[in-house]
């Protein structure tokens, strides 16, 4: 779990994911599959608010408790944490935790397409994402942005439909339900 970066999503499962709200039943079902056999990518795609954390958060949880390494990371968080490792005070090593995120068994890039789109950490995205499609490694990638507004070389690899799947979540954002229209995580459906 601590490897996992999972703390504050540790109460996010496929029980408690409302899979009767209409647009997002087609990402439900892949993203169980996957976590039953994390093979090739999934890319959740949709709105803010649509789901697609919760999802990816599952995908990682249900890894966990089958015990198979996962790194769950929002990508501007990532992309600041290997930028503090490069300060002279860090205790942590730039190149060690680069290779961790480029090598883990499982890797959740949440939110990728929200990070500060400077020329260091388009490139550091792409070694990652790089790396892992040259090596076939199984990855899962939430975005709320179009696939075109994504980088060309990041997005070519995302989108090749022999090794990737990708799934529209046409649900709107969840968060604007009332509260007695929604559940929260943690809690089981009935």
């Amino acid at each position: 779990m601590r490897f996992s970066d999972l703390d504050a999503f540790e109460g996010f499962t496929f029980e408690n994911f409302d899979s009767k709200v209409p647009g997002v039943d087609r990402a439900f079902e892949l993203a169980r599959r996957f976590a039953r056999d994390p093979q090739g990518w999934l890319v959740l795609l949709g709105v803010v608010g649509c789901g697609k954390t919760h999802l990816a958060a599952a995908i990682a949880n249900e890894a966990v408790r089958r015990g198979n390494p996962v790194l769950f990371t929002v990508v501007p968080d990532l992309l600041d944490h290997l930028r503090s490792a490069f300060a002279p005070t860090s205790d942590l090593r730039y190149d060690e935790e680069f290779e961790r995120v480029r090598t883990a068994g499982l890797l959740i890039l949440d939110d990728l397409g929200t990070e500060n789109a400077t020329p260091w950490a388009g490139e550091k995205l792409f070694q990652i994402v790089n790396y892992r499609y040259n090596y076939r490694l199984p990855t899962v990638v939430t975005t709320n942005r179009r696939l075109s507004a994504i980088d060309d070389r990041i997005r070519s690899r995302m989108t090749d439909v022999a090794f990737c799947t990708t799934v529209e979540m046409s649900a709107g954002d969840y968060r604007q339900k009332r509260a007695g229209e929604r559940r929260r995580p943690g809690t089981r459906s009935g």
